[in-house]
């Protein structure tokens, strides 16, 4: 078996997912088929259909694109097995039903941007910069029924330094994880595999979950620390951006951080929550000191710095955020 015969068919959607398409494409791999989800309303009135960043890659290289709506559908199960392929390669698609992932003889995998069994779920990457790691990475592994669960294939590592944001680890995982993909595949054309199953690195240690990220999820609670703010922030930054709300001139707005940094004292001398300017900077007063924000964007305003922000905002000094 050789990369020129083995069928491959690929399922995924984001942007995340091309790198690995491109890198097997490129390759000169045989993928005989792509899954993606159906094109997305877009605009005011939900009239234009916009392809997945998938979709579009593999229209570009005139591959046969599928876009079932259920993974289920017997139509859809039929076309899948109509592609005969030998294995099916998962990358930041939907969870896929036993008749899908159990087709191809030699198994369906998954790239995971986590180190498993580390940070099982929707939104890993996010989660990792939350919680402060200062290390994360990307998984294949081999689909089985429980999601995220089945026996690693391999791991790339990665650092995360202190102030990047999940923007930067997701590019750097994005173009590792197409590497990684294709070194699978040649490892399972070549037999060389050997597998470990999540379980015995599971045993000893606090798992720790990645589920999907809501806009309530993405609200600052400013009784955390400027450490934990902080790495909620880059966290969510550039999307889908950390947000709060406060008080000025009698009424609430609401705004997004995208970036922050945090100050070397302890102390402010402010009201914890006070949203205050000092010395062109802007700034939140902290029970622990005081965090300065960099970049934010008013509801309604495009994103902008602060320094930029307080050109035209006038204090009341009653600020406050909630």
């Amino acid at each position: 078996m050789t990369k020129d015969n083995l069928r491959i068919v690929y399922m995924g959607t984001p942007e995340f997912a091309v790198e690995s398409l491109r890198c097997l494409v490129e390759g000169g791999y045989n993928v005989v088929g792509v899954i993606t989800m159906p094109d997305k309303p877009i605009g005011r009135h939900g009239s234009v259909l916009q392809a997945s960043p998938v979709k579009q890659y593999a229209v570009e290289h005139g591959l046969p694109v599928l876009q079932p709506e259920r993974l289920k559908d017997p139509e859809f199960v039929e076309q899948l097995r109509s592609l005969n392929a030998d294995l099916q390669i998962v990358v930041a698609f939907r969870m896929l039903p036993e008749v899908v992932w159990n087709m191809p003889r030699l198994g369906t995998f998954n790239l995971h941007a986590s180190l498993l069994p580390q940070y099982r779920g929707a939104a890993p990457i996010n989660w990792a910069v939350i919680n402060g790691e200062t290390e994360t990475g990307i998984t294949t592994f081999f689909l089985q029924h429980e999601i995220d669960t089945g026996e690693i294939i391999d791991q790339v590592r990665i650092p995360i330094g202190p102030d990047d944001t999940v923007g930067i680890i997701h590019d750097r995982l994005m173009e590792l994880g197409g590497r990684l993909v294709v070194k699978t595949v040649d490892n399972i054309i070549n037999g060389t595999i050997h597998t470990t199953p999540q379980e015995t690195l599971a045993a000893d240690t606090e798992l720790k979950p990645a589920p999907k990220i809501f806009k309530e999820t993405c609200q600052i609670d400013w009784t955390w620390s400027k450490e934990r703010i902080h790495n909620f922030v880059r966290g969510l930054s550039p999307y889908p951006g950390a947000w709060t709300t406060f008080l000025h001139d009698g009424q609430m707005q609401t705004m997004k951080i995208y970036s922050v940094h945090k100050s070397s004292g302890n102390s402010s001398g402010h009201e914890p929550l006070s949203l205050y300017s000092d010395a062109g900077m802007l700034k939140v007063s902290l029970t622990d000191g005081e965090l300065i924000l960099d970049e934010i964007q008013i509801a309604g305003k495009r994103r902008m710095s602060a320094s930029d922000f307080l050109r035209g905002f006038r204090f009341d000094g009653n600020e406050r955020v909630e």
